[in-house]
């Protein structure tokens, strides 16, 4: 396929030329090659050159930006200007991820650390190289290596050592605090956040390793233990890992604690370390995974307040009188209604939040009546059974994980209890939430809790997006600094969903942003006058993207470097 010019001479003896897209075809007779014309583009003078362009760079990018740059060098080849290809990098990645990088002042906040202790190599770069690779392509330590030397184009970046990356790993540890704070500083006055409302949760991760680390007293050695995993795999050693999300979703703070840590320490720590913040008023929203007397006592302490939700099956006095009182919801947005409850009166008064959902309401009740019509088809097929299966039938059924809840067993027969589907009818669609702050509206105390969802989200992300496991580090002080560059990584690309999402009024994951800035390659070619780093031309949706982060465009050229004459 190509593109050809055909010329037609008129009776006054001008010459028209025509531009056409062609293919050569061999005729089934004859067998020789004739061209068959695909496309018109009408006469020469007026064919829209700028349109062609747009088709070439579109079929550049289909191709991938590699080829593009292939074929931009043969092009230049075939014009006089002999240039040879040899290899491309994605960039574009890297190109942003810096840019973030600088302007949340993480690389200054380093700096400081780094004047601090003699260092004669690049420590700044080495931890952003790793943080770049968590964000791109995520490898061991010492895969990064060989990830920046052959795979990546990263500003400042062009060869990383292992052993450079392990001792900015022990920087990073002796930075943590400082840099944390100084994170907390940027992200607040860059993005103007409301740093009135944090939200806390924790995650695990787990080792596969058999054994499990030892005491304190063990140098070096203390994080991996067993404990409550939310993995499911309790027979691991693991880690515990806690965030604090600010409502927008950026992670402004970040635990590792050893894999047997109770709550209420965690609870300790966490306050400890953000009243250090001067945060002001600060409510911090919790699941019911925390909710103990204990935590939300530590919460209120030093004038901070909570917003926690409570298991409405607790068996809790005050639940229970809570989910009794009568009264009206108030509509809050679509499908989001609350109800306040005060239960008791001086320091035991506790205040009530209920929210209810109609369309899960009826979600709820649609579901409990197809499980309850299987579940009487199942009854109806116990009394055709022999007298031997009778009783594996029954206890199969009331050990099942969903028809078991809904049954009772009387004069040794089960039968569906009804006093336990009008308690559950009771609670479709609802969820309860208890708050020590007077000053919030139900309203504000519904939609906090349901922001939640942001911690969530970025623990999926951690875990998956970021890969955050395997861990390939024994020591404990490694394990914290692979953990602060998930965390680092994941306060990047989170500032960027943010902006683009603010800027555009739309919505991008990362991935998506990923995979369209890594088709923005850097190549490089080689001519007898030296050698040109030059890079693919920006597509609309990269200069799109690039305008709502605020990072300008790269340069055409990069780098050149002339050859040296005999």
């Amino acid at each position: 396929m190509y593109i050809r010019t055909v010329q037609r001479r008129n009776k006054d003896g001008s010459v028209v030329r025509y531009v056409q897209l062609a293919h050569n075809v061999r005729h089934p007779v004859t067998r020789k090659p004739q061209a068959i014309v695909l496309w018109s583009f009408g006469r020469e003078e007026a064919v829209d050159r700028d349109a062609l362009r747009r088709l070439v760079r579109s079929i550049n990018r289909f191709l991938g930006p590699e080829e593009a740059l292939r074929q931009e060098a043969e092009a230049g080849a075939a014009q006089g200007r002999p240039l040879s290809f040899k290899e491309s990098r994605p960039m574009g990645g890297g190109w942003v991820l810096n840019a973030l990088w600088r302007q949340l002042g993480l690389d200054a906040a380093i700096a400081k650390v780094v004047e601090e202790r003699a260092f004669r190599t690049p420590v700044e770069r080495a931890l952003f190289a790793m943080v770049a690779n968590r964000a791109l392509s995520p490898r061991s330590k010492l895969g990064v290596e060989a990830w920046v030397a052959e795979e990546v184009a990263l500003p400042g970046v062009e060869a990383v050592e292992v052993q450079h990356l392990y001792r900015a790993m022990d920087v990073l540890i002796g930075a943590g605090e400082r840099l944390q704070e100084a994170v907390w500083s940027a992200v607040a006055n860059l993005l103007n956040l409301e740093v009135d409302l944090l939200f806390l949760d924790t995650t695990t991760t787990y080792f596969e390793v058999e054994e499990e680390d030892g005491t304190e007293e063990d140098e070096g050695y203390t994080l991996r233990r067993r404990g409550h995993s939310k993995d499911g795999r309790p027979e691991l050693p693991q880690v515990v890992i806690g965030l604090a999300v600010t409502r927008e979703g950026i992670p402004v703070r970040c635990w590792v604690w050893p894999g047997n840590t109770a709550d209420v320490t965690r609870i300790r720590e966490v306050k400890r370390d953000l009243v250090g913040w001067k945060l002001g008023r600060v409510v911090t929203v919790v699941d019911r995974g925390f909710v103990s007397e204990d935590n939300l006592r530590e919460l209120q302490r030093a004038g901070g307040h909570y917003i926690a939700g409570e298991r409405m099956q607790s068996g809790k006095p005050a639940v229970a009188e809570a989910l009794s009182r009568a009264g009206r919801y108030r509509k809050v947005r679509a499908n989001l209604e609350v109800k306040e409850i005060v239960v008791g009166d001086g320091e035991a008064r506790q205040r009530f939040i209920l929210v209810r959902n109609p369309e899960e309401e009826a979600r709820d009740r649609q579901k409990r009546a197809d499980i309850l019509r299987a579940l009487e088809e199942e009854l109806g097929g116990l009394a055709r059974l022999e007298p031997g299966d009778h009783p594996k039938a029954v206890c199969r059924l009331m050990s099942h994980p969903v028809y078991g809840r809904y049954l009772r067993l009387r004069n040794g027969r089960p039968e569906i209890d009804r006093a336990r589907v009008r308690e559950e009818e009771r609670l479709d669609g609802k969820y309860l939430l208890r708050t020590s702050d007077d000053t919030l509206s139900p309203a504000d105390v519904a939609l906090g809790y349901k922001q939640l969802i942001e911690v969530e989200e970025a623990f999926r992300t951690l875990k998956h997006t970021l890969e955050l496991r395997p861990v390939y580090h024994r020591l404990s002080r490694r394990i914290r600094a692979h953990v602060l560059l998930c965390w680092l990584a994941l306060l990047l690309i989170r500032v960027a969903e943010v902006r683009v999402e603010e800027k555009l009024g739309r919505r991008y994951t990362w991935e998506r942003m990923r995979r369209e800035l890594e088709r923005m390659h850097l190549g490089i070619f080689e001519g007898p006058a030296g050698t040109v780093w030059q890079r693919t031309e920006t597509t609309p949706f990269q200069r799109q993207l690039l305008g709502a982060l605020g990072v300008p465009e790269p340069p055409r050229f990069f780098r050149l470097d002339p050859r040296a004459k005999a």
